[in-house]
C-alpha cells in the first residue's frame, strides 16, 4: 500500500527540503517509485536538489492549483538527474519560483481539496510506493491537510529553544488531527553534544520516537544544494543515518 509522508518543521532553516530529498532518494534506491511534491509555495527550492532547472519547469504545482493543467503534467521524472536507474524512480512536482506566481497564490490562495485530489492522482498515475510532501514551515490550513492525510509525519527540529517550543505546538495539533504515526528527526546537532542524552530528552518531551540525529556538517553545507547528498557521499555518516531512517519507515509498513 502506498505511503504518504509529510516532512514538516515549525520554523524555517531546519534543513527540511534537504532532509526530504535525501530520504526520498534513499527509499528510491531500494527499488521504490517515490513521488515528491513541493508544497512550500512561498519559498520553493527542492527542485535544485534534484537537478531540475527552472527553465525546464513548463508546468508547476501552481498551474495545477489554478486549474490550468493536470497534476500529472506538472510531474517530472528526475531519477536520472540524481543518478538513479532501473526500478528506482523519483517523480517531482515543483512549485513555481516566478515572483508573480508566488505573489498570486499568496494573495488568492487555492483550493486545499484540489491539492488533496492531486496527491491521490499522483499516487495512482505513477504507481507510487511513497509520496513525500515537502511542506511550508509553520502552521496553516494547508499544513493541517498534509498532516491529516499522511500515514507518517516526520517533524524536523534543531536543538534550539524556539524549535522545541514550536515542535511542541505542532505535535499537539498532529495528535488532535489523529496523525497515524509521528516521528522526530533532530538536525544540525553540534558534534560535541551527547546524542543519546539528546535523543532521550526529546523523546521524553514529545512522546514520539526520534528516528534520526544528524550532525551539523560542513560537507553538506559545501554541497550548497548542488545535488542530493546521499548520492554524492554514499559512505558518509549522514548517508548512513538516512538509511537508518528509511529502514524504520520500511519496517513500519
Amino acid at each position: 500500500m502506498p505511503k504518504v509522508i509529510s516532512i514538516h518543521s515549525y520554523r524555517g532553516g531546519t534543513g527540511k527540503s534537504n532532509f526530504t530529498a535525501n530520504l526520498a532518494t534513499t527509499l528510491a534506491l531500494q527499488g521504490n517509485r517515490v513521488g515528491v511534491v513541493d508544497t512550500d509555495i512561498p519559498s520553493p527550492g527542492i527542485h535544485n536538489l534534484f537537478g531540475l532547472e527552472p527553465e525546464k519547469m513548463d508546468k508547476t504545482l501552481n498551474n495545477y492549483l489554478w486549474g490550468e493543467n493536470l497534476i500529472e503534467e506538472a510531474a517530472y521524472d528526475v531519477s536520472a538527474n540524481v543518478g538513479l536507474d532501473g526500478n528506482s524512480k523519483i517523480i517531482l512536482v515543483p512549485s513555481s519560483i516566478n515572483a508573480e506566481d508566488i505573489s498570486r497564490i499568496l494573495s488568492q490562495g487555492y483550493d486545499v481539496k484540489l491539492l488533496n485530489d492531486g496527491f491521490r492522482k499522483l499516487v495512482k498515475s505513477f504507481k507510487l510506493d511513497y509520496l513525500f510532501i515537502d511542506t511550508h514551515p509553520g502552521l496553516s490550513k494547508e499544513t493541517f491537510l498534509s498532516i491529516a492525510i499522511s500515514h507518517i509525519l516526520i517533524l524536523i527540529l534543531r536543538p534550539d529553544k524556539q524549535d522545541y517550543q514550536g515542535t511542541a505546538v505542532t505535535a499537539d495539533i498532529a495528535r488532535h488531527l489523529n496523525v497515524r504515526k509521528m516521528m522526530l528527526a533532530i538536525n544540525k546537532v553540534l558534534s560535541n553534544m551527547n546524542f543519546e542524552v539528546l535523543k532521550e530528552k526529546v523523546e521524553e518531551t514529545y512522546h514520539a520516537p526520534v528516528v534520526g540525529i544528524f550532525p551539523l556538517s560542513e560537507d553538506l553545507v559545501q554541497l550548497a544544494s548542488e545535488g542530493v547528498f546521499c548520492m554524492k557521499y554514499p559512505e558518509h555518516p549522514i548517508t548512513k543515518e538516512f538509511k537508518k531512517v528509511a529502514q524504520q519507515i520500511s519496517d513500519g509498513q
